[in-house]
């Protein structure tokens, strides 16, 4: 149920729409290309890219729009950094680097996080940290607040353990501050990773304050499946708090809510159920539980190839 950090990059406004998108250097009737990534599938988002390329290069000089060029190029790189083509990735932001002025500030530092991406990607995270860190000041510096919120983001993944809760809590204060709304779009994301950060440091309380504002804020959102994950998050911390009538209430909240929708059932919220059970010695309920998780979670690649354990111990208590 962990809300993955990096799905909340896409920032998608309206996904695949055709519509104007305003840049540095004026106003652009061509697609919004940050609606069309498909963080999934990187392969077909670099061939629609391309094709918007192709009409951008075809489009009069009048309703050229170099800035847009640039910034279209930028996620052309991340597109194929993410398929791990890196030499063609760079080869890519080259362009890009020979097209920058002092008046492209969007596309600077656009440059600058998604070349940060490739060598961190491409495992030379010592390249990549100086070009976030650059990235990072360049926008706090010219207001660019989305961006420098990605650039602290990335600070805290290629930062030592010790330093990246102090860049995810810099990446907070200026979401919690912009007037950006798309930036404001980091704040659920950005909720539930410090929480958990401090849930995994056993700080319960300052994990359960963050879980809270993180599930406030989804609801105004109106996400169910965000809010299902926020609201999940909540009870979970409760019964590392040792409030477990209240996170029973939760999970009970959960599943009635699955059942009523019809919706496919969440095996972590029938795990929950049966710790929550086992630790009320309701024997029964508990094994219940723990047989409709495994019955779920044993198809789970993540948690298969990452907490093997986890998976087994589940097994083991639904006999």
């Amino acid at each position: 149920m962990r809300d993955v950090f990096f799905l909340f990059l896409a920032l998608i406004l309206i996904g695949g729409c055709s519509i104007e998108k305003k840049s540095e250097t004026g106003i652009n009737p061509l697609p919004n290309f940050d609606a069309m990534w498909d963080y999934q599938h990187p392969d077909s988002t670099e061939i629609k890219f391309k094709e918007v390329l192709l009409v951008l290069k075809d489009s009069p000089e009048t309703t050229y729009d170099e800035g847009y060029h640039a910034e279209l190029l930028t996620q052309i790189a991340r597109a194929q950094g993410m398929q791990g083509t890196f030499e063609e990735a760079h080869k890519t932001l080259n362009q890009v680097d020979s097209m920058l002025t002092d008046n492209l500030k969007t596309a600077k530092i656009r440059y600058l996080l998604e070349r940060g991406r490739v060598y961190n990607s491409s495992g030379n995270p010592d390249k990549s940290r100086a070009l976030f860190l650059e990235a990072w000041n360049f926008g706090m510096d010219n207001q660019l607040d989305i961006y420098a919120i990605d650039a602290a983001h990335m600070m805290g993944i290629v930062e030592p353990s010790e330093k990246q809760l102090e860049w995810s809590l810099k990446a907070l204060e200026v979401t919690e501050k912009t007037d950006d709304k798309r930036a404001k779009g980091w704040l659920g994301s950005l909720y539930n990773n410090i929480g958990w950060t401090y849930h995994d440091s056993g700080e319960y309380e300052k994990a359960l304050k963050l879980f809270r504002k993180g599930l406030e804020w989804r609801k105004t959102q109106n996400n169910e499946q965000a809010i299902r994950i926020a609201k999940w998050s909540v009870g979970r911390c409760l019964r590392s708090l040792k409030k477990y009538y209240e996170a029973l209430q939760i999970q009970n909240e959960l599943l009635q809510e699955f059942e009523e929708k019809q919706l496919e059932q969440d095996g972590y919220v029938f795990e929950e159920l049966a710790e929550l059970y086992l630790i009320k010695n309701n024997q029964s309920e508990a094994k219940k539980y723990f047989k409709l998780a495994y019955e779920y979670l044993s198809k789970d690649e993540w948690l298969k190839a990452n907490e093997p354990e986890r998976l087994e111990r589940i097994k083991k208590l639904s006999k």
